[in-house]
């Protein structure tokens, strides 16, 4: 039975680190696995979902920058290392019964589509997971600008981002017993008050193209399906009404 929801396509954006599981670097196989079940849930309902997976389980270009590498440098590292894991997401996936395809904005062609966007609509028609990888396929751009990007060239009903916590907060939750949790926000209220749940381009993106961002938690089993359908907790960014 298919959610009943408004969202018939969607891009969900990971983390690298949301990979990582209890570790502290690299990916842990049975948390891959269990977020491409979800995934495959939701996709087996009829929705069709493209993906967009960071890749600081591996390197963080900003970090290896601030280590005194050559920042452009670094960024392209930290696109290699989204294939790696868009590989091991697709790989998970179809462990799982869903047909999924990556497409890399860096080609790659012996172990990845280059990302074309209508190939990658075609996929999605096909209801095929669509993993893109190599960020935008330029430095200085972050994974979530990419997320954003894609979901506008995908024509996206919304943009999905699986997070440690179950939405957008005042302040880390973890670090301030004060934080209080938003259900909605404006796109504006997050770029005027600088909450760090993406980074003001992907958020300006968003805004020019009127897709609303989901916050939500990655560690609540059925999470992305219980928002689809409109149970659990999570935040909307979108225009003010």
């Amino acid at each position: 039975m298919a959610p009943d929801t408004s969202y018939r396509r969607i891009l969900l954006k990971l983390s690298g680190e949301a990979l990582m599981g209890d570790g502290h670097h690299g990916i842990d196989y049975a948390t891959v696995g269990r977020l491409a079940g979800e995934v495959a849930a939701v996709s087996k309902t009829g929705v069709e979902i493209c993906l967009v997976i960071g890749g600081g389980n591996i390197i963080r270009g900003a970090s290896a920058a601030k280590a005194g590498m050559d920042r452009a440098s670094a960024d392209y590292m930290g696109m290699l290392a989204t294939v790696i894991n868009a590989l091991a997401m697709q790989n998970s996936l179809e462990v799982a019964g869903v047909q999924s395809r990556v497409l890399s904005a860096i080609p790659m062609s012996t172990v990845c589509e280059p990302y074309i966007r209508r190939r990658a609509m075609r996929h999605l028609e096909k209801n095929r997971v669509v993993i893109f990888a190599g960020g935008t396929g330029n430095p200085f751009f972050t994974t979530d600008s990419a997320a954003a990007l894609r979901a506008a060239e995908m024509g996206c009903d919304a943009l999905f981002k699986g997070t440690n916590v179950d939405g957008v907060y005042s302040a880390d939750p973890a670090k301030d017993p004060n934080a209080t949790r938003y259900d909605t926000l404006t796109y504006m209220q997050v770029l005027s008050e600088d909450l760090k749940v993406m980074d003001a381009s992907a958020v300006s993106i968003a805004r020019e193209n009127r897709i609303p961002i989901l916050v939500y938690s990655l560690h609540q089993p059925g999470a992305l399906a219980d928002v689809l359908a409109g149970r659990g907790t999570w935040t909307t960014i979108a225009e003010e009404a």
